[in-house]
């Protein structure tokens, strides 16, 4: 009974950390039709910044913030003037966002070197409680506490303001917006902005949680995040949790039980839903 309680916090912790980074990208794509590869390399920047800024300052949450302002720092440059370009051309999208990947990918190299960093948690997230054979690691239960208020905060930004108002009628109808007189291409950059934080908030937690970090995480990660929005449902805010923690969980019970298929019981499970329900697990209007 002990492991499975350990397996399931486990896999919900590593759930929380892809929900983090899947949640901007089908925010992203929900919006703005956008396929972003890119979305991996903020990921990875924000775990880079989170660690170089706690060696710095020794305080978790001013590397989690600058993280974050490392995130929406590049997706604004990301937006302006590698997404404008190539808006309405999927094509077209994924070439220039895969480039830009493997861009901040050896930009890593060159600001931080080329060999693994070593990423610790701060004291007081160290460490674990002990009841019977169970234990809770207290660092997966913060990642879990904070994938949870996150999600709270953005639903309800979606749902009970005038701009989650704004932006979930943009997804459905984005020429009834503008004619409407708002002006779309800020709601988008904004959209774009808390996207990328999303995905280096996301990096920062990740960070302590694998003890190691390494420039070529934002890719891995990043396919992970494209398995989790088109099984939640491309463009479904609640759908990319649900997905990102079915994920979580099975890969956890799959490395533990049957680790021979623990690295294709993803592709397994986006196979069976795109065969019985093509739409995603949640499917979105418009």
């Amino acid at each position: 009974m002990g492991s499975i309680i350990n397996l399931i916090i486990n896999g919900f912790a590593t759930g929380m950390l892809i929900f983090l980074l899947a949640a901007g990208l089908t925010l992203i794509f929900g919006l703005m039709s956008v396929l972003n590869f890119a979305h991996g390399g903020f990921f990875a920047w924000g775990a880079y910044t989170s660690v170089w800024l706690f060696g710095l300052t020794n305080n978790f949450l001013i590397a989690i913030l600058g993280a974050m302002l490392a995130g929406a720092i590049l997706g604004v440059f990301t937006e302006k003037f590698i997404i404008k370009p190539v808006y309405g051309n999927h094509v077209r999208q994924i070439l220039i966002t895969l480039g830009l990947m493997l861009v901040l990918s050896e930009l890593l190299k060159v600001v931080w070197g080329p060999n693994q960093l070593i990423a610790k948690a701060p004291s007081y997230l160290s460490g674990s409680w002990e009841f019977g054979d169970i234990i809770i690691i207290k660092y997966r239960l913060f990642i879990i506490v904070i994938g949870l208020l996150v999600f709270t905060l953005v639903y309800l930004l979606l749902k009970k303001t005038k701009l989650g108002l704004i932006v979930r009628a943009g997804v459905i109808n984005k020429e009834m917006v503008q004619a409407l007189g708002i002006n779309i291409q800020k709601v988008f950059l904004f959209v774009f902005i808390l996207g990328s934080a999303m995905a280096a908030l996301g990096g920062a937690l990740l960070a302590p949680y694998s003890g190691v970090i390494y420039a070529e995480m934002g890719l891995e990660f990043a396919i992970l995040a494209f398995i989790v929005v088109v099984i939640g449902g491309m463009g479904s805010f609640p759908g990319s949790l649900f997905a990102a923690i079915l994920v979580g969980l099975s890969g956890s019970f799959m490395a533990y039980y049957v680790p021979e298929l623990s690295l294709a019981v993803n592709m397994l499970l986006m196979t069976v839903v795109l065969i019985f329900r093509p739409q995603g697990l949640f499917k979105v209007k418009g």
